[in-house]
């Protein structure tokens, strides 16, 4: 099942690149989303609230894009996703990467559907969520 999960993953994530977050078919009806971190942290449940969360957060930015760097199979339950953002705010003009450039999307699964996705701005605090060492910095 793992296979299908992480291809389900590189499907979400590929229009997001594109700036494109309107798809919700991979998500279950109950879904959990929750932003864990940044200046918009909260918790959503259903369809209807994880539209609500994006919306709000999206609302804020010009030409937000989440671009992958990695996919990681953390288990046959959920993958890891180390993203890059980027975007300007539209009242203050500064860029997305400015707070946070390096970020993480976890996503879990149940039949074949994301039952939760949780995106972190600070991508250490995920890594250590899931018990994984801190990445080095790579510049």
């Amino acid at each position: 099942m793992s296979r299908e999960n992480m291809e389900l993953v590189r499907a979400i994530c590929a229009p997001w690149g594109r700036g494109d977050y309107s798809s919700v078919e991979w998500a279950h009806p109950e879904i959990e989303f929750v932003i864990a971190d940044g200046p918009t942290p909260g918790s959503w449940r259903g369809l209807a609230g994880m539209a609500e969360g994006y919306r709000g957060f999206l609302s804020a930015w010009d030409d937000v894009r989440t671009d992958v760097e990695e996919y990681r199979e953390f288990d046959s339950a959920r993958v890891l996703v180390l993203t890059h953002s980027t975007g300007r705010g539209k009242a203050s003009g500064l860029k997305l990467d400015q707070i946070s450039a390096t970020t993480a999307l976890l996503f879990q699964f149940r039949s074949g559907k994301v039952t939760r996705l949780l995106a972190y701005w600070d991508r250490d605090r995920a890594l250590a969520d899931l018990g994984l060492a801190p990445e080095r910095s790579r510049e």
